[in-house]
């Protein structure tokens, strides 16, 4: 049981005033009943140890999917000024710009509901799944490694993975520019040849799904979204690569913490100011990490389009499937933001935490800018995804940011230890849904009830008036990491 104190503010927000070490306030936002879910974990006590690092500004922030993490909460949001603060990888979380990306297409259920078996089976086959899973492409050789992680997703459509289009609706078009391999281990680099274009193990997936309800169909139009219509949907991030370069740099930014002085409420958020030799080589080796998952997302698109076209007996172009957004949710940025009237750079850590601009921002797509950026929010295998978009409110008091999921509420061993036995790929095809995954203990650890329901998290942060819904999606087959 946690033992931070935070009260009820508004509706949906929840606060703790600074004690202690903390130099801002710490927010989580949750409904009544989420609240009640957060407390009976130690994720607030999380949001508190943030609140005390160097050059915090305004809130150490949660959404309502947090949940404990490494160092950060998972769902946990922080902006660093850049000239007094300090970058943490525990802030990014092991696996660097773990993402989504949704893509429409012109098929509609009556077209896919006899052949979704056929359509799973053949993405497990084109598209490598599991622990150290590898081979989708030929293993790189280190230069043109290097190349990827300078180029990012550019890289792959270079290479026939996807359309010079596609780059316009990947967040930062796909590359960061920080990018510098000379700062990247050689293990990291080894452990990256081979992972491009896998989905690894985990909560990572696929998701063939059903659009079933629309919020606001003027916002629907501009996405060329329908009731009834087929979209897809990946989650996955930089594999073994970026752990390697977490794992890497929490240990040298352990080190750091100590020569610069820095009291640590928590080991795990070991850190060093932005602006030093360590903040910046862990900067330049996220980068790295981060346009190695906009590369493998870009490459699993162009063989989920191949598998889907194969297993439908269509041509590819007959599939009309086209990339609508792809928004990472891990991930630390230098940006500039409004803090008590004046505008400054700040490093915007988003841990389980996902960037939602609003209409007009220079930032997003010009196709979108009426709108506002998409936000990619994925549930459960076994209820429901959303599409929302950001607003001027987010950027009012979240530093643009939303939440990137549904949260969990048991770990892995605990799923595993309490579905031992059960059939779980029948539980799922009674729900509707057609699964794939590596083995019934794998399945167990991503069953539904091991999560929030997503929809009570989507609703906290449109009441709060942080993103707004646009669409639903009801999973009907799922591969699983």
């Amino acid at each position: 049981m946690s033992e931070t104190q935070f009260k009820k503010i508004a509706d949906y927000l929840w606060e703790m005033d600074p004690v202690g070490g903390m130099s801002v306030p710490g927010r989580i936002y949750a409904s009544d009943k989420l609240m009640e879910l957060v407390r009976s974990e130690k994720s607030p006590d999380q949001v508190a140890n943030v609140a005390c690092l160097p050059g915090i500004v305004d809130y150490s922030l949660a959404m309502p999917d947090i949940h404990w993490g490494y160092g950060f909460p998972i769902g946990g949001v922080a902006a660093f000024d850049v000239e007094t603060g300090v970058i943490s990888p525990g802030g990014v979380g092991y696996d660097i710009n773990c993402g989504v990306r949704l893509m429409r297409t012109d098929l509609f259920v009556r077209d896919v509901e006899l052949k979704i078996k056929d359509i799973i089976r053949q993405l497990a086959r084109d598209v490598p799944t599991g622990v150290g899973s590898s081979g989708a492409i030929p293993k790189l050789s280190r230069g043109e490694e290097k190349q990827l992680l300078i180029k990012g997703a550019a890289w792959a459509v270079e290479r026939g993975y996807g359309k010079k289009e596609d780059l316009d609706y990947i967040e930062d078009n796909g590359r960061m520019k920080l990018a510098d391999p000379s700062f990247v281990s050689e293990l990291a680099l080894k452990r990256g040849l081979a992972q491009v274009g896998t989905l690894g193990s985990g909560n990572h997936f696929i998701e063939i799904g059903q659009v079933v309800e629309i919020y606001r169909p003027e916002m629907a139009r501009v996405f060329d979204l329908q009731v009834d219509q087929i979209v897809v949907m990946i989650h996955t991030g930089s594999r073994g690569f970026g752990y390697q370069i977490c794992d890497d740099y929490v240990k040298r930014l352990l080190k750091a913490a100590n020569k610069y002085g820095i009291n640590l409420p928590d080991r795990q958020l070991a850190c060093a100011p932005v602006k030093s030799s360590e903040g910046q080589e862990y900067l330049a080796s996220m980068a790295c990490a981060a346009n190695y998952a906009w590369v493998n997302r870009q490459v699993i698109m162009a063989l989920v389009e191949k598998a889907l076209a194969r297993s439908l007996k269509m041509a590819e172009p007959q599939l009309g499937l086209k990339l609508i957004y792809d928004v990472c949710h891990n991930i630390a940025k230098i940006e500039d933001h409004e803090i008590n009237g004046r505008k400054i750079k700040v490093c915007v850590h988003r841990k389980g935490a996902t960037r939602a601009f609003p209409p007009r921002h220079p930032l997003v797509p010009a196709d979108y800018q009426e709108v506002g950026q998409p936000v990619l929010v994925p549930g459960d295998m076994g209820r429901s995804s959303f599409l929302c978009v950001g607003t001027d409110e987010a950027m009012k008091h979240t530093f643009g940011s939303t939440c990137h999921g549904a949260g969990r509420v048991a770990s892995r061993s605990q799923m595993i230890k309490r579905l031992k036995g059960q059939d779980l790929f029948k539980q799922m095809a009674d729900r509707g849904v057609f699964v794939m995954a590596k083995s019934n203990r794998s399945l167990a650890e991503e069953m539904p009830q091991a999560y929030k329901d997503v929809t009570d998290v989507v609703n906290v942060m449109e009441l709060a008036g942080i993103s707004k819904k646009v669409a639903k999606f009801k999973p009907l087959g799922v591969i699983k990491g």
